[in-house]
């Protein structure tokens, strides 16, 4: 673990920054006001020496992947998310693909013998396949693999799904959970501030209907993520009042396992004119995130969209989760122009990968069992790998 004096001698020249890392050290909540004083002042090494501290503190070096694959049922979508290079309008869907139920269990099943422990679902909002659709396809999976997690469908699309129902939140949740819905992925959160909402996603649900699907999740006993979309028209402090009242739930709930911050890609779509943020910025916010949202146990780097060796390198900026093997089963990021164009690791690649950063590679579930532990730590701060 880096030693706390160099953390405090770091900041030394600016107070406002050393009583910040003192609170943090102290293990005591930052300010929304610190937040944003964090991204203003704070200097990418100090930063990353003071995320780095948290991680150690909350995890040591393990670093959890685990073995996962992608079914995207659809990128036909019935809005259109200026920031979007995946999806299709519903009017124009014979540019995209619509994958039937035997179709998809057909990839469920391709991945038969194969120690993979989710499915993550999810895709564009297609006006045809409803909330029962999918029941339909949950029930079919969990009969032929009644072991596989079934991580799925962002509030966006649920959202949609409940309403096309008529059905409450409340009892639509109930309903897919039942039919084999294990968790929900993070996506769809963007950012919350309504003024920046109206300007890149103005048409699917707000932050609010958002944050209230996920807490439906987590009262019936479901785990969910949550994810950030930035890098594009908010500022600081709007990514200070998301990450706040995503905190602010995970108070209430505890039902959050991980937060994803997701860099905006301006490729092949409506804001191909916004510049993308540098590396330095990305590792900044990775940063500043494991500072703020010290009541979320798990921070993730998704790598397909950062590219693997970046990803690597957020090892060092507090993240402790780089998700898992995808098997190139994910087009999500790669058509917006992400670092990996064919995204997949093997379990070995991955290990590796977070071996060479000094850390220690666990392969967990969704929920952050552990299945694997490819290596021992003896000592605080000492590895043995083998």
């Amino acid at each position: 673990m880096i030693a706390i004096n160099t953390i405090l001698d770091a900041s030394k020249t600016n107070p406002e920054l050393q009583k910040i890392g003192d609170k943090v050290i102290a293990g005591e909540r930052i300010t929304q006001e610190e937040g944003i004083l964090l991204f203003e002042q704070g200097s990418p090494g100090w930063l990353g020496a003071l995320a780095n501290f948290v991680r150690e503190r909350m995890h040591g070096h393990r670093t959890y992947f685990n073995r996962n694959f992608h079914i995207e049922p659809t990128n036909v979508c019935v809005f259109s998310c200026k920031f979007c290079s995946y999806s299709r309008l519903y009017k124009n869907r014979e540019e995209g693909w619509e994958l039937s139920i035997d179709q998809m269990l057909d990839i469920v099943k391709s991945y038969d013998g194969k120690p993979v422990t989710e499915v993550h679902i999810v895709g564009g909002v297609h006006p045809k396949m409803d909330m029962y659709f999918f029941m339909d396809l949950m029930r079919k999976i969990k009969d032929h693999r009644p072991d596989l997690h079934i991580k799925g469908f962002t509030a966006v699309e649920l959202d949609y799904m409940f309403r096309k129902a008529k059905v409450s939140v409340e009892e639509g949740m109930k309903l897919m959970h039942e039919a084999g819905l294990d968790s929900l992925p993070g996506g769809g959160a963007e950012i919350f501030a309504p003024e920046i909402r109206e300007q890149i996603c103005a048409d699917k649900v707000d932050g609010a209907g958002w944050l209230h699907i996920h807490k439906t999740a987590h009262l019936l006993g479901m785990h969910s993520n949550a994810t950030m979309l930035y890098g594009h028209y908010e500022k600081f402090e709007h990514r200070i009042d998301h990450m706040d009242q995503l905190r602010r739930l995970q108070d209430e709930t505890g039902g959050f396992n991980t937060f994803i911050p997701l860099k905006f890609r301006n490729h092949d779509n409506e804001m191909s004119h916004v510049p993308e943020t540098t590396l330095i910025e990305d590792m900044k916010m990775y940063a500043v995130a494991r500072l703020y949202m010290d009541n979320f146990p798990h921070l993730k780097a998704y790598w397909p969209m950062l590219g693997r060796h970046n990803a690597q390198m957020t090892l060092s900026f507090g993240v402790n989760d780089i998700d898992g093997t995808i098997d190139d089963s994910t087009r999500i990021y790669s058509m917006a122009g992400s670092e990996e164009q064919n995204p997949s690791m093997s379990t070995q690649e991955l290990v590796a990968l977070i071996r060479q950063a000094g850390r220690l590679p666990v392969e967990r579930d969704t929920l952050y069992n552990e299945v694997k532990v490819y290596g021992e730590v003896q000592e605080p701060g000492e590895i043995h790998l083998n």
